[in-house]
């Protein structure tokens, strides 16, 4: 590293430490998902080449544009405007609402100088890393959606290999190869890894990394209640979900499968908050259709109360949105709406900080892979209720966090070893 790199570097130490940039002015928060992820992970950290994957991807424009002749862009040119149905008024009145937040969130990071050149070069190191590793093409995994529906799935197993560490005669730590496994039945059943440390699994071929002190249960919407805990001091203080919701995009139809809006009513969400209270976190899209049933039905369905609307901002590596603030169908922004289940153990204290939630807080990052949130507790870790560390449960998981319980379809979708890179020695 040069004499030019170190001071910068210094400024945002605590960014570097922590994933974490609380941006002046505007009360947004800019999160590098990898670094708040890894500071929880033990002997395996995410790799970030793996997590930015669509940092080396074609353009979307470079696709749609259907090559350089702009051909497709002078049809688009002819357009008429658009006319709006009162549905889709009252969406543009939610995104005109919104945008002055977002915007003074969005000059917020372009005014953090340090921060936007730290995020340029990290993609020049994540390109060059990934030119230089050159990995080979990873074999298809199975597909957890589709052996879930066999007939056979009740006898799929998942094998834990428990690495063992003694201590050499002189104090000095020395690894034992030989590993403990266990093997459980992976549909259906509570898989729980125990241990401070993180667990390599395999299953039909595929390794996965099983974090610290996690647990997950791999079911359809039909069989959810098997995973409530019994005890009330084993529920949740906060709930994560985000819902696979109903969609007309043949593209998002092709990476996993949606439900209709009616099937999210019998979500358990009462039953899994904690008897101290929980705090719900519910991904959604921009349609009004969606906003409309979570307001009207789902979450008078599920005993929630709705607080505030927070959003998560997508940019790219050099700091610009995704795509155009203002274009109709497809924002550079997605919902989070916040909601809490008042339960009989709830503190009043805890009340109290509920109900002075700041609405519409905005954090941004650089997005990862297709479907893929980023961690949301520096956004609403002192609104969650109840005793700490607080128990948290995310809902259709795609993958698995140190000390949470994940439910869903595939939460092992994003565990595959090929996301992760093992730590040194001295990074543990």
């Amino acid at each position: 590293m040069n004499d030019g790199d170190s001071e910068p570097r210094r400024n945002l130490s605590p960014f570097l430490e922590s994933g974490v940039h609380r941006l002046e002015g505007s009360g947004a928060v800019f999160v590098d998902p990898v670094r708040v992820l890894n500071r929880s992970l033990a002997r395996f950290g995410i790799s970030p080449s793996a997590y930015y994957s669509r940092f080396f991807e074609p353009k979307p424009s470079d696709v749609a544009d259907g090559g350089s002749d702009g051909r497709k862009r002078k049809r688009r040119a002819k357009k008429t405007p658009l006319v709006l149905n009162e549905r889709e008024r009252v969406a543009a009145q939610r995104h005109q609402e919104a945008r002055p937040f977002l915007v003074k969130a969005h000059e917020s990071l372009l005014g953090a100088t340090e921060l936007r050149s730290f995020m340029l070069k990290m993609k020049d190191e994540l390109a060059a890393a990934t030119e230089e590793r050159k990995p080979v093409p990873p074999g298809v995994p199975p597909s957890f959606i589709e052996l879930g529906r066999l007939w056979q799935a009740p006898l799929y197993e998942i094998t834990l290999n428990f690495s063992q560490e003694k201590l050499t005669g002189d104090g000095g730590p020395l690894i034992i190869h030989s590993k403990e496994q266990k093997v459980l039945p992976i549909f259906d059943n509570l898989v729980h890894n125990g241990t401070k440390d993180d667990l390599e699994a395999e299953f039909l071929g595929s390794q996965y990394v099983i974090p610290r002190e996690s647990c997950f249960y791999m079911s359809d919407l039909q069989q959810i209640h098997k995973m409530i805990p019994v005890e009330g001091d084993a529920r949740f203080h906060l709930i994560v979900i985000d819902p696979p919701w109903e969609n007309g995009s043949a593209l998002q139809k092709l990476r996993y499968p949606t439900l209709p809006n009616k099937y999210f009513l019998s979500l358990p969400v009462q039953q899994l908050a904690h008897r101290e209270g929980a705090l719900v976190a519910l991904w959604v899209t921009n349609r009004e259709k969606l906003r409309n049933f979570v307001e009207k039905e789902l979450f008078p369905a599920w005993g929630v109360k709705f607080l505030a609307t927070f959003y998560w901002l997508k940019v790219k590596s050099d700091g610009s949105f995704i795509c155009d603030l203002d274009l109709f169908h497809h924002r550079p922004y997605e919902c989070i709406l916040l909601g809490f289940c008042d339960k009989e153990d709830m503190d009043p204290r805890d009340l109290s900080r509920l109900s002075n939630i700041q609405d519409k807080r905005v954090l941004i990052s650089v997005p990862g892979d297709y479907s893929r949130k980023p961690p949301l507790e520096e956004l609403v870790l002192e609104y969650i209720p109840g005793t700490k560390p607080a128990r948290c449960v995310e809902l259709f998981a795609r993958d698995m966090r140190p000390g949470w319980f994940s439910w869903g379809n595939e939460p092992l979708h994003f565990q595959e070893l090929r996301y992760f890179q093992k730590r040194d020695a001295d990074d543990v």
